[in-house]
């Protein structure tokens, strides 16, 4: 079961009213928007939004169970589009937009797009199969060592990245590498005893980073949330990683029309970490528009 990471700041920062309008930008299995949606009765609407179609139907199902079919507007399509997407559907006013920008446990462990290094995959990593063409199996396959070592240093900040992207280029001269167990093997041969199961993480973050324009796709979010957002709307984001929070740091803190509700990012409790260990390196922030 999908647990929403930090849901009750969440819902303590938006403080949301009666019939206010929110959008979940990352709406996934929902946590936080139907917490939203109970504070926001009886007319307030949430637009949720998700590259995962199968995420999309699965919410259309619980909107019918729970009789939700005026107040949850679904939407399949990357927060990029933001501004299309609320033109689209005529929504206004927004009171305050959500990124979590944390990957869901349900793509990690049954997509079979070779996200987890854990199975043996198909080296895909596409969030969605049909909006995109670039995979993971053609990055290993068909970029340049130095090409390869850019992407590990810029998205994964991999310090053996040369090492990794050279052994990967003699590998694939053998035979193509077409599966997460492939590029396990890669990695493991290039660092031997140098092998730490972070250096899996990195890469293989590296690599959905980049087949899926991750960090272009949240500056461009971002500046289209805070375009629709009411003046004292406010706008929050999740994080999981230090290249995500760098992003959203730098455009709030860049943006003087936007003012931080805390000095420092809010993080789980000890007490939510023991429950969902998958939220140990979340960092909240949150803005308002003056």
């Amino acid at each position: 079961m999908h647990v929403p990471v930090l849901l009750n700041e969440v819902i303590k920062t938006f403080s949301p009213k009666p019939n206010e309008n929110y959008i979940d930008c990352t709406i996934g299995a929902g946590g936080h928007s139907f917490k939203i949606l109970e504070k926001i009765s009886p007319k307030g609407k949430v637009l949720g939004i998700d590259l995962s179609l199968k995420a999309i139907k699965k919410l259309e199902k619980i909107k019918k169970e729970k009789k939700l079919s005026n107040r949850l507007i679904l939407v399949n399509d990357n927060f990029s589009h933001l501004k299309h997407i609320i033109a689209k559907k005529d929504f206004k006013p927004v009171h305050g937009i959500l990124f979590d920008f944390g990957i869901s446990t349900d793509l990690l462990k049954n997509s079979n797009r070779g996200f987890t290094f854990i199975k043996k995959e198909p080296l895909d990593m596409r969030f969605n199969t049909k909006k995109s063409n670039l995979t993971a199996k053609k990055i290993v396959n068909n970029y340049s060592q130095k090409e390869l070592e850019n992407i590990f240093v810029k998205y994964g900040e991999e310090r053996w990245s040369k090492k990794i992207s050279q052994e990967i280029i003699k590998q694939r001269k053998r035979s193509p590498l077409k599966t997460t167990r492939d590029l396990r093997r890669a990695i493991e041969k290039a660092l031997g005893y140098k092998f730490h199961i972070k250096c899996l993480a990195r890469i293989f973050q590296a690599l959905r980073i980049k087949v899926n324009n991750e960090l272009e796709n949240i500056e461009k979010g971002l500046r289209q949330s805070f375009n629709v957002l009411e003046k004292g709307g406010k706008i929050i984001t999740i994080t999981f990683h230090s290249l995500e929070d760098k992003i959203v740091k730098s455009y709030f803190k860049d943006n003087n029309k936007l003012i931080s509700l805390f000095k420092t990012p809010l993080k789980p409790s000890d007490q939510e970490i023991k429950k969902n260990n998958k939220a140990r390196s979340a960092k909240l922030r949150a803005v308002y528009k003056k």
